[in-house]
């Protein structure tokens, strides 16, 4: 596939407490991923206008987060969600890189591009931020994508953690297919089975602890893909999280670098037989700069490579 990364510079300008695990090292170790993979890598830093963000987040979420950037120092918005004076920036840029990119795949300049943005987003729900995320980017671009005229649009979560952010926009929104692997009863608490949403859109698939990439495979391709062939979108959106990754910190899932090459190859193959070569691929989590520098360019080679 014909792929790209849009990197937001702003992103460098989040700056959580010293310590916390959502750092600007992180975007670099993508960055350093996608040049070793050999990707076109091009500059984006236009933010999201607020009747974007308003598709998925009601209003007074949107004030609250304008209203709680600082001048100086930091400001939290629960317990491990914070902004700098460049937050607000970097998490409208990153919702407009997700924008620009549903626009570049359906207008053919890209076949998949992968947005290298940060903070991430898909905790945070319609109503409220948290677990690092102000905005629900990727919830933003699928909704974006339907209001340029799709019908039929799907988010593949594979970050460790359930996305319960994308899954409480999708819940009420029967033109999005939302499916997330990621191990069970850790942070946020949901993504059971049985959570399937009143239209029948919703998949999880939850994972034990220790989980290895030949049984995650097999739920992806059990439990995710047969439903998205039933589904048949017109674009892929992947909210692509690395901290399943076997180095992970925040987890204790044990994937391997080889296991997101697999899902980059899966994910591109599903991405041209439902949507005619449309993917748009999110950064979500992934701790262990390391592990996420070679996870990200394993995938990004593989998408390329489709």
């Amino acid at each position: 596939m014909k792929t790209r990364v849009l990197s937001c510079p702003s992103g460098f300008d989040h700056h959580p407490p010293q310590g916390h695990p959502e750092h600007a090292g992180r975007l670099e170790a993508v960055l350093a991923g996608a040049r070793s993979a050999g990707v076109e890598i091009v500059a984006h830093d236009a933010p999201a206008a607020r009747d974007a963000l308003e598709r998925v987040h009601a209003p007074a979420h949107v004030d609250r987060v304008f209203a709680a950037s600082p001048e100086a120092g930091s400001a939290a918005l629960d317990a491990d969600t914070f902004m700098s004076p460049g937050s607000l920036r970097a998490a409208l840029d990153a919702a407009g890189a997700g924008i620009a990119a549903v626009d570049q795949v359906l207008g053919g300049e890209a076949e998949a591009v992968f947005v290298a943005a940060r903070p991430p987003g898909h905790h945070a729900e319609p109503d409220r931020a948290m677990g690092f995320c102000l905005f629900n980017s990727i919830a933003i671009a699928a909704a974006h994508a339907l209001a340029s005229g799709l019908e039929r649009v799907a988010v593949i979560d594979i970050d460790v953690h359930h996305g319960n952010g994308t899954q409480a926009w999708a819940e009420s929104e029967p033109r999005c297919f939302f499916a997330s692997i990621h191990q069970g009863w850790i942070y946020p608490g949901t993504g059971a089975a049985h959570e399937t949403g009143r239209h029948g859109n919703i998949v999880n698939a939850p994972m034990d602890a220790g989980t290895t990439g030949e049984v995650w495979r097999k739920a992806v391709r059990d439990r995710i893909i047969e439903r998205l062939d039933a589904f048949a979108p017109q674009l892929v959106l992947v909210s692509a999280g690395f901290d399943a990754h076997a180095a992970d910190p925040l987890a204790g899932l044990a994937l391997e670098d080889t296991d997101y090459a697999w899902a980059g190859e899966a994910l591109a193959a599903a991405a041209k037989r439902y949507s005619a070569s449309k993917l748009v691929c999110m950064l979500e989590g992934g701790y262990d700069c390391p592990a996420l520098e070679r996870a990200s360019a394993a995938f990004l080679s593989a998408l390329d490579a489709a």
